[in-house]
């Protein structure tokens, strides 16, 4: 059995605090097709209660998160004028390897984000 898993962490970078009950969805991504495999929501320290994709269900592959932050965004005041600058962010990333720890965080504002492969 695989032992990699996949995390995530969203961090508000323009208030400085976890980003709390951002939902978050994972996707298969092969070729154009879409398949997906699990949604969330992120709890007070801006992580998901359990790995978006554990032990027992990892698999490489291309993969893409959808982070809601529009939603997340209007939830705590930060939405400014309509349309948001933000809305839904993609991420698309691959997992090459089966035994490793993936982990994708976020770092948003109403006005931009950044993402990087964590520990």
């Amino acid at each position: 059995m695989a032992e990699g898993y996949l995390t995530t962490h969203v961090l508000d970078t323009a208030t400085g605090c976890p980003a709390a009950g951002l939902k978050i969805v994972l996707y298969k991504v092969t070729g154009n097709s879409h398949r997906k495999i699990v949604e969330m929501v992120t709890n007070d320290d801006g992580r998901t209660d359990s790995p978006i994709l554990p032990k027992g269900s990892f698999a490489t592959g291309t993969y893409e998160l959808i982070f809601f932050a529009g939603d997340y965004l209007r939830a705590t005041g930060q939405d400014g004028a309509d349309p948001l600058f933000l809305d839904q962010v993609p991420i698309r990333f691959g997992m090459a390897d089966l035994e490793a720890h993936y982990h994708v965080p976020l770092l948003l504002s109403p006005y931009g984000y950044s993402t990087y492969r964590g520990s």
